[in-house]
């Protein structure tokens, strides 16, 4: 099941469309050098790499994320099972985790990717992300407190920002170290944090607004709870200080992202069957329709371990905020991305084939409000649970949308309204 069931997230080329469509910073980031970037796959320095700007991959990273999001919020109920059953279910939380990854890297995009931005920039881009991180809480909470049926990932993803801007300045390893610290320790904190609150919710200025996120459900009980998200974020971070365009760096996070997923659902597996009573314990707490815990170290479709047992630290389903759960979908998000970059590159024609797809990653915070402004104009409140042309549906809907807009702005709409908003940090001196 997606956490979406809980009540509570252009690149053209010269050769792909009359306009250059840059690859874009998307939800939060502005890239510095995209105004004269295009992507060209004859151009390439001497030493064979491809300029630096030139990320089309992580716009087409990002723009898999959405779709991934679509599918577990208006596709076919996993539990259903078969080919799409499990299609779908690969979706579930694996997407958001992607989502959340780039978000570190959109950080970067604004601060400096390769080198930390210093003096005035530096400020002006640190105000920047301030402002883009208050815009997404507030977005965020308007469009929890419609009743949406979607755990609407904006409000945390801007909270996001705010935690990890003190991180700008580092470097590669120290991030990733920070990230893998975070990954083992922080789950548990979470764990401890939640047994510890009142039964019945918080109250008061910590839950205010009510009916939306308040602070505790952004940091502890929500869909996206920041304590065991902000890994991702911290290790898109990390990510974004590498040189992206060397083939050596690239196979390296392809190798680590396949050896973390191994590492995070081989090691719940292992721990399911091989910790004594595991999967007696999860058995009898918090599972539905009579489904074995037996799965759960990869897949929600039985539902969610309600906490009351140490055994639910066991499991790497999505959204279940275990060790091995950060541990695994961290690197299938890394992997997703090295593939990415690796492909647009590769494969003269894969970036004319995959232009729709960027042009969705450029402009991804359009789509993503798309998304639930449509949900719920059509009235969808059992998420998921969509027959497959819905989701098709959505899909042709915004990728169609965002390959016109491409074709005649630099930005989605939604993303220009971003943009004017943070040209009030310019003011800062």
């Amino acid at each position: 099941m997606s956490r979406a069931v809980q009540p509570s997230p252009s690149l053209a080329t010269e050769n792909l469309s009359s306009r250059a469509v840059q690859p874009s910073p998307s939800l939060a980031a502005e890239n510095p050098s995209s105004r004269a970037v295009r992507h060209n796959p004859s151009q390439a320095t001497a030493t064979g790499r491809v300029a630096a700007g030139r990320l089309i991959g992580v716009d087409l990273a990002r723009g898999l994320a959405v779709f991934g999001m679509f599918a577990a919020h208006v596709g076919p109920d996993p539990s259903d099972g078969g080919v799409t059953g499990h299609l779908m279910e690969l979706a579930h939380g694996r997407s958001s985790a992607l989502f959340a990854f780039l978000a570190g890297f959109s950080v970067m995009l604004i601060t400096g990717r390769r080198t930390p931005k210093t003096g005035l920039a530096g400020r002006q881009a640190v105000a920047k992300v301030v402002i883009r991180a208050l815009v997404l809480l507030v977005v965020g909470t308007a469009l929890t407190m419609t009743g949406t049926p979607v755990e609407v990932i904006l409000a945390f993803y801007g909270l996001y920002f705010l935690l990890v801007l003190p991180l700008h300045r580092l470097g590669a390893r120290p991030l990733a170290v920070i990230a893998a610290a975070g990954a083992l320790v922080l789950p548990q904190v979470l764990y401890v944090v939640q047994h510890a609150l009142p039964e019945d919710g918080v109250t008061g200025v910590w839950a205010w607004p009510s009916d939306a996120d308040g602070i505790v459900s952004l940091l502890f009980t929500g869909g996206y709870p920041a304590l065991t998200w902000l890994p991702f974020v911290i290790a898109g971070m990390a990510v974004a200080r590498l040189d992206l365009a060397a083939g050596a760096v690239r196979l390296r996070l392809a190798v680590t992202g396949v050896c973390l997923a191994v590492l995070g659902y081989g090691g719940s597996w292992l721990a399911l069957h091989l910790v004594p009573g595991a999967l007696t314990k999860l058995n009898a707490v918090g599972w539905r329709d009579g489904g074995s815990a037996a799965s759960a170290w990869w897949s929600d479709t039985w539902g969610y371990p309600d906490g009351s047992t140490p055994a639910a630290l066991l499991v790497a389903s999505p959204h279940s905020e275990t060790t091995l759960s950060v541990l695994a979908n961290a690197g299938v998000a890394i992997a997703v991305l090295a593939v990415c970059l690796v492909a647009v590159d590769a494969f003269a024609g894969l970036a004319r084939l995959a232009r729709p797809v960027i042009a969705v990653g450029s402009m991804s915070l359009t789509a993503y409000v798309l998304h639930i402004v449509g949900i719920r104009l059509l009235g969808i409140e059992d998420l998921p649970g969509s027959p497959l042309y819905v989701l098709a549906g959505f899909v042709v809907v915004v990728t169609v949308f965002a390959t016109l807009w491409s074709r005649h702005f630099r930005r989605g709409p939604l993303e220009w309204l971003l943009g004017r908003a943070t040209k009030a940090a310019e003011l800062v001196r």
